[in-house]
């Protein structure tokens, strides 16, 4: 029939090009298997999360924006720019000139901490670098004084949050308070001493705030 023929040991005869068929069919079944498993594995990790005992294990993007939107927690945990934290104290008793007699600021001269540096120790205003739910405490301290002092957190020449202390008996004694506020970009924060006076001093205050997510 015009085909080659392979004569086998048993006296049989194959035809040639059949056994070249086998062949090329076994060699692609092969390549495709071959092939299949890291197909299959790539989709996994691009689509899905992978379920392992019950339990959600998740896929970080090896290319994450430096802004992602919409997520809080996408922002504290991919962006080292999303950390903002700052805390002062008062080291000293002296009082600055242009608070009692201008800007009634309430300064701190020791800075424990201040993540981003938007903590400004000489004007001891904080300028939020970006909109978001700022928490904020102060602790002002007014030493060998009888008048009753008032201390506000004020954003933007508004207090926002207020303290007093009054008592007539003590020593020391320290106006304190704490809570959330959410600033615009660029907005500033600082106390004010709003009644009284702290000729005495105020050693041992703080004021502290810090971003605990962005909007």
């Amino acid at each position: 029939m015009g085909h080659k023929l392979l004569q086998l040991k048993t006296g049989s005869v194959m035809p040639l090009w059949t056994i070249r068929f086998d062949l090329i069919l076994s060699s692609l079944l092969l390549l495709l298997l071959l092939l299949w498993v890291p197909i299959e594995t790539l989709a996994q990790n691009d689509t899905e999360p992978i379920i392992l005992e019950g339990k959600c294990l998740v896929v970080c993007d090896s290319t994450p924006s430096s802004e992602p939107a919409g997520s809080a927690l996408g922002m504290s945990v991919r962006s080292g720019s999303g950390r903002v934290a700052f805390s002062a104290s008062r080291q000293t008793n002296h009082e600055p000139t242009d608070m009692s007699n201008r800007t009634m600021i309430i300064y701190f001269d020791n800075i424990l901490v201040n993540v981003g540096t938007h903590f400004d120790q000489e004007s001891s205003v904080f300028v939020a670098p970006r909109r978001g739910v700022y928490s904020f405490n102060f602790h002002v301290v007014k030493a060998y004084n009888r008048q009753t002092i008032q201390v506000s957190l004020m954003v933007n020449g508004w207090p926002m949050i207020s303290a007093f202390a009054g008592d007539q008996d003590v020593t020391r004694e320290a106006a304190t308070n704490a809570g959330l506020v959410i600033l615009e970009k660029g907005d500033k924060a600082y106390l004010r001493l709003e009644r009284g006076n702290l000729m005495g001093g105020w050693k041992y205050s703080t004021f502290s705030g810090f971003l605990v997510f962005p909007l």
